[in-house]
């Protein structure tokens, strides 16, 4: 009996052993499980900076409202803008960092992506910024506010606005068969090391005078850096701000290091700056 007994506990305990190691491992996987969708979420938000997944969970965190002066914003009339951040409690946001000399970029860019345009509204407090701007033309807008809330990475807010007035017919998104362009007396040609999705690339900027094909090697700070790329997909809903690998640069050649989230048309626009006078050369490239 005492054997028996011995052989029915060693049983028993077993069983419950197996049971709770059992248990452990579901809890294990839907713990994977959550994580993972945490970081889909973070992946298809519509900002991308360094990678980091934690500008995914300041988004899902933080608010922003675009407002304007008048309930009815018109193409061509000056109209005051106001951005309001605020967090999951509907309490403004007031810490943020200093982002290239701003505390928040403003990008704004038509249904076609042929308007673009990166102004710095004025933080005024109880998480507010302002700024007074106008629009070419009527149709819809997209406007994206990138910022860093204190403590967190960079993170991007954005919102689709309709402006009235008379629109222009759409112009189609297609990749430029030759990547070099010519803007305010400089040619600017730009080479891509892949255009594969979800690889490392490194976008190259070589500007040269366009009258004497000289290199040029005095381009000024742009915001604390040689310059800055933005980047949307064709329908606007990747947005990728990218620095320059050696900010302290005077070029002729000026590189910045992203990635593609995914095929399609991407449109980009590189910024610099000569002589006090910022230019900006857009480009469209398919990513394959």
């Amino acid at each position: 009996m005492n054997k028996k007994k011995i052989m029915l506990l060693s049983v028993v305990l077993t069983f419950s052993l197996l049971t709770a190691c059992g248990n452990n491992s579901n809890i294990a996987v839907e713990e994977n499980h959550t994580s993972g969708h945490e970081a889909s979420q973070s992946d298809a938000s519509s900002a991308e900076h360094s990678g980091h997944d934690t500008a995914g969970q300041v988004e899902s965190h933080l608010k922003a409202s675009f407002s304007f002066d008048t309930d009815v914003t018109s193409a061509n009339d000056e109209t005051t803008l106001t951005i309001q951040i605020t967090d999951h409690d509907d309490l403004p946001v007031n810490d943020f960092e200093l982002n290239h000399e701003k505390l928040l970029h403003l990008i704004m860019v038509n249904q076609d992506l042929s308007y673009f345009n990166h102004i710095h509204p004025e933080f005024i407090g109880d998480g507010k910024f302002t700024i007074r701007t106008t629009f070419p033309v009527g149709g819809e807008y997209k406007l994206f506010a990138d910022f860093i809330p204190t403590g967190w990475t960079s993170t991007t807010l954005s919102e689709r606005i309709q402006v009235a007035g008379k629109e222009q017919l759409p112009m189609t998104i297609t990749a430029d068969k030759k990547l070099v362009k010519e803007v305010n007396g400089k040619e600017i040609e730009l080479s891509l090391s892949n255009t594969k999705p979800k690889e490392d690339v490194t976008l190259t900027f070589n500007i040269i005078d366009a009258t004497t094909k000289q290199a040029i090697d005095n381009l000024e700070q742009y915001l604390g850096a040689v310059g800055h790329v933005v980047i949307l997909s064709e329908d606007a809903e990747q947005y990728i701000h990218v620095h320059p690998l050696d900010e302290k640069s005077t070029c002729p050649v000026a590189q910045f290091s992203t990635s593609f989230p995914a095929s399609g048309i991407y449109k980009l626009w590189g910024q610099f700056q000569q002589d006090g006078e910022v230019f900006t050369v857009p480009f469209v490239v398919d990513v394959k």
